[in-house]
This record gives structure tokens, C-alpha cells and sequence, in this order.
């Protein structure tokens, strides 16, 4: 009973943020305001993942999840809402983000001291390479977060995939409990959002987003197979950007520079396919690799490796079909 409150009430909450963003955000100036760069032709509020925010912070205080976990989340979720309502400096963004990883992989390292990466590499070396995986994924979230639906559809597979493995697995129950509630609170948000956009999410939703499934890999991941299935279940994320920045690279764009190279804004804006339909479309894949990943657990860390290497590779070869239409 308790569980289905926090699920009710973090639904609630993710409704109730993107209403008040919705509502409000025009005159706090939260309003993404379209560029050439943007899928999007009309100016709409921003910062509706406010509620996501107050969900898992209501959550972590409520189940008494560690403060070194949560308290360097909830902050930089804040600043990201700054974010939202000026632009800030991509030194200074980097530099919260980096920070807040150290502290959030510090408190891994203290609750989890079976983790085999840390125990095997050296605290320091763990902290360097835990920190650029969460900044890593908390950012691809953020630049994923590009037309209707798509980011709020991947928050309710990825968390829901997380709680639901991590529950038949027996990990916490405070932690699974807190990735339903996420998942919960995306899908209290998704409805101003799909299939028609009232509200954006914001960096305030999309970063803490990023960032907390990366604490939840990084924590749950005891061995290299369970690393790459959990990774799996943000597959399409991870892949979108990994088959867009090669590219991009190779052409020797600014890696912090706006662009609409991504394969789902192609799918948008130069094929004309409707935001709902691409965002569906990545959440059917999510389930699918997810599944699969699922499925070959067992067989040990090369059947995970060989799956990954082969939807990677089909992803690689769809999108050079995609990017023909790139202008």
C-alpha cells in the first residue's frame, strides 16, 4: 500500500509540474522560443520536469534514501531550471554536473562496497570514469529531449524496466521503489507533452533523468553483464548520439554547439515524420533491445556484448539510410 501511494503521488506530482509550468512558465520566462534549430515552430513553456524533480525528491526524503545519493541530484536539477531561464556557460554547467557526480559516485562507493569496479580499478580511477559515465548520460538525455513525447515515453520504459529488474533481482526495496516513482512521475508529465506539446520538460527533468539512471547502473552493476544490460534499457539514447557524433566529428562540428543531426530530428524535420510516431517508434525499440538483453542475462557478459554489437550495427546501418536525407 505505501508503495502505490508513492507511485500515485509521483504521478501526481509530474502532472502537476508540467500544468504549473504550462500555466506559469511564460511569465517566470520559461519558454523555449524556436530557432533554426529547433523541431518545434511556436514558442511553449519549459521546465515542466519540475514536477519530476519534486517527485524524487518527496521520494528520497520519504524512503530515506542516502543524502549523498539525492541532495547533489536535487541541485543540479535546480540549476538546470536556471538553466531553463537564462543561458548559462558550458564550463559552468560541465563543472556542476561533474561535481555532483563525484559527490552521488563517492556515496555509491560507500553504499555499495561489493561493486566490483571500484574495488578492481582504485576509488580514484572508479570516481574519474563513474563521473564521466553519469555526466555523459545525463547530457545525451538532455540532447535527446528534442520533440513531443520522446523523452517522458523513454523515462517510463527505462524506470520501469530498472524497478522491475531490480525488484526480481532483490536489489533495495527503497531503490526500487524510487525508480518506479520516476517512472510514475514521467508518466504523470507525458500527457501535456504527447502527442501534442503544451509543456517542454526542461533541462530541470531531462538532466535528472540522465543522471539518476546512470547512479541506478552504476550502483546495481556488479559485474560487466550487469553493466550492459542495464545499459541497454536507454539503448536508443545511447545510440542515437554515438551514430551522430561520429559524423559530426568527422565534419568537425562543435560537440557544444546546437544542431539538428541527431537521427530522430531528421525523422522530423527533413522526412516530415510526426513527432508522435518517431517517439513511439524509439520506445518499441527501447523494449526490444531491453528485452533481448533480458533474455541473454544469463549467457554471461559476450552474448550481452554480441546483442549490443549487433543492434549497434543495424542502428549504424539505418541511420546512414536516414541521413541521406540530411540537408
Amino acid at each position: 500500500m505505501k508503495g502505490l501511494i508513492h507511485i500515485l503521488l509521483a504521478a501526481a506530482l509530474g502532472g502537476a509540474g508540467a500544468f504549473t509550468a504550462g500555466r506559469f512558465g511564460v511569465r517566470f520566462g520559461l519558454v523555449d522560443r524556436p530557432s533554426e534549430r529547433s523541431s518545434h515552430y511556436r514558442p511553449t513553456p519549459k521546465g515542466g520536469g519540475i514536477g519530476i524533480l519534486a517527485a524524487f525528491c518527496v521520494a528520497a526524503i520519504w524512503i530515506g534514501l542516502p543524502v549523498l545519493v539525492w541532495l547533489p541530484v536535487a541541485g543540479l536539477s535546480l540549476a538546470s531550471l536556471v538553466g531553463d531561464r537564462m543561458e548559462l556557460s558550458a564550463k559552468l554547467r560541465l563543472g556542476l554536473q561533474f561535481a555532483a557526480a563525484g559527490i552521488a559516485c563517492w556515496g555509491i562507493a560507500k553504499l555499495f562496497p561489493a561493486g566490483i569496479f571500484w574495488k578492481s580499478s582504485g576509488l580514484a580511477l572508479w570516481l574519474l570514469g563513474a563521473s564521466f559515465f553519469v555526466v555523459a548520460t545525463a547530457n545525451i538525455f538532455n540532447f535527446m529531449d528534442g520533440i513531443n513525447g520522446i523523452a517522458g515515453i523513454t523515462g517510463i520504459v527505462a524506470f520501469a524496466l530498472l524497478a522491475g529488474t531490480g525488484w526480481m533481482r532483490g536489489e533495495s526495496h527503497a531503490w526500487v521503489l524510487v525508480a518506479a516513482t520516476l517512472a510514475a512521475s514521467c508518466a504523470g508529465f507525458l500527457p501535456w507533452n504527447f502527442p501534442k506539446a503544451r509543456v517542454f520538460m526542461g533541462d530541470v527533468g531531462s538532466i535528472l533523468l540522465g543522471f539518476v539512471f546512470a547512479v541506478f547502473v552504476l550502483a546495481w552493476s556488479r559485474t560487466l553483464s550487469d553493466l550492459l544490460m542495464f545499459a541497454a534499457f536507454l539503448f536508443p539514447f545511447y545510440a542515437d548520439e554515438l551514430v551522430t557524433l561520429i559524423p559530426r566529428l568527422r565534419d568537425g562540428d562543435s560537440l557544444i554547439r546546437p544542431h539538428r543531426r541527431h537521427i530522430y530530428q531528421i525523422l522530423v524535420n527533413q522526412m516530415g515524420v510526426t513527432h508522435w510516431k518517431v517517439s513511439l517508434l524509439y520506445g518499441i525499440i527501447q523494449l526490444g533491445v531491453a528485452g533481448g538483453a533480458l533474455l541473454l542475462y544469463p549467457l554471461g557478459w559476450v552474448a550481452e556484448m554480441a546483442w549490443m554489437g549487433l543492434v549497434l550495427g543495424a542502428s549504424w546501418i539505418l541511420a546512414s539510410r536516414v541521413r541521406r536525407h540530411e540537408a
